[in-house]
C-alpha cells in the first residue's frame, strides 16, 4: 500500500494550492480518504474526509476554503485549498481506511508521507 502526496510548496497568503494523493496497493474506491495536517509544535488536525459515496466532512477552520474530492478512475484524492492563511502552514498527510470512523478519529489504516505547505504573510 502506498499513498503518495504531492503539490505542497511555498505560497503567499490569499493564494490557492491543490494537493494530490495518489494511492496504490488497495481498492481505492472501497476506501474512505482523508487529509490531516500537522503544524510545528502542534497535534495532527483533521482537514477533510471524503467517504466512499462522496460525502465530505471538514475541519472547523477549513470549511468554505478547502474542498476535498476524489477520482476513483485515477486512484487519487485531491485537496483544493483557497484563501490560504499563514496558519495553514503545516505538513499535510493523506489517509485511508475502509471505515469512516477510523479516519475521523485519526487512526486510519494507512498514512501517506506528507507534503509541506508553507504560507507566507
Amino acid at each position: 500500500v502506498q499513498l503518495q502526496a504531492s503539490g505542497g510548496g511555498l505560497v503567499q497568503a490569499g493564494d490557492s494550492l491543490r494537493l494530490s494523493c495518489a494511492a496504490s496497493g488497495f481498492t481505492f474506491g472501497s476506501y474512505v480518504m482523508g487529509w490531516y495536517r500537522q503544524a510545528p509544535g502542534k497535534e495532527r488536525e483533521l482537514v477533510a474526509i471524503i467517504s466512499i459515496g462522496g460525502t465530505t466532512y471538514y475541519g472547523h477552520s477549513m470549511k468554505g476554503r478547502f474542498t476535498i474530492s476524489r477520482d476513483n478512475a485515477k486512484n487519487t484524492v485531491y485537496l483544493q485549498m483557497n484563501s490560504l492563511k499563514p496558519e495553514d502552514t503545516a505538513v499535510y498527510y493523506c489517509a485511508a481506511d475502509i471505515l469512516l470512523y477510523s479516519v475521523q478519529r485519526g487512526s486510519p489504516g494507512y498514512w501517506g508521507q506528507g507534503t509541506l505547505v508553507t504560507v507566507s504573510s
